[in-house]
């Protein structure tokens, strides 16, 4: 990749451009409309446009413009984050809605260097007040709030 000089810019640029891209092909089988009565495909399309222009901007910036090197992709955070996002995914229904949000939270902020159990404690409980506010009384979500037991 001796040909691009701001790597950072360049693959911010592929990442546009893909979003883009793939915002095309899901609304491709929508119907357009018209400016004035906007069908369903009307907005990823646009958006899809725009998305792949800014990419192709981003992407030329990286091959004109010089820049640092990528740093080293850090593995611990990211893990932590996926994993705490997929667990909760896997235990939302079984466990219940308040803990697994509590247990994503935790999780998720051992990705910090600067983490403190404690706090992620407070912050897990408090989103997790937050998510049941919002999620089952008010969107009236058919999730549980606590583990049930008693059910296979």
């Amino acid at each position: 990749m001796g040909f691009i000089r701001h790597p950072k810019d360049f693959l911010s640029g592929l990442l546009f451009a893909g979003f883009g891209t793939a915002a095309i092909i899901i609304a491709a089988d929508y119907p357009m409309g018209t400016a004035a009565r906007m069908g369903p495909g009307y907005f990823p399309r646009i958006l899809g446009i725009l998305l792949i222009i800014l990419g192709a901007v981003l992407i030329l910036r990286g091959l004109r413009t010089v820049g640092t090197p990528l740093p080293s992709w850090p593995l611990r955070p990211t893990l932590l984050t996926m994993g705490g996002v997929i667990l909760f995914g896997f235990i939302v229904t079984h466990v219940g809605l308040a803990i697994s949000t509590v247990i994503l939270i935790v999780v998720t902020s051992m990705a910090s260097h600067e983490f403190r159990p404690k706090e992620a404690l407070i912050s897990g409980i408090g989103f997790a007040a937050l998510a049941v506010g919002v999620f089952v009384i008010g969107l009236k979500l058919q999730l549980p709030i606590w583990p049930v037991f008693g059910q296979g």
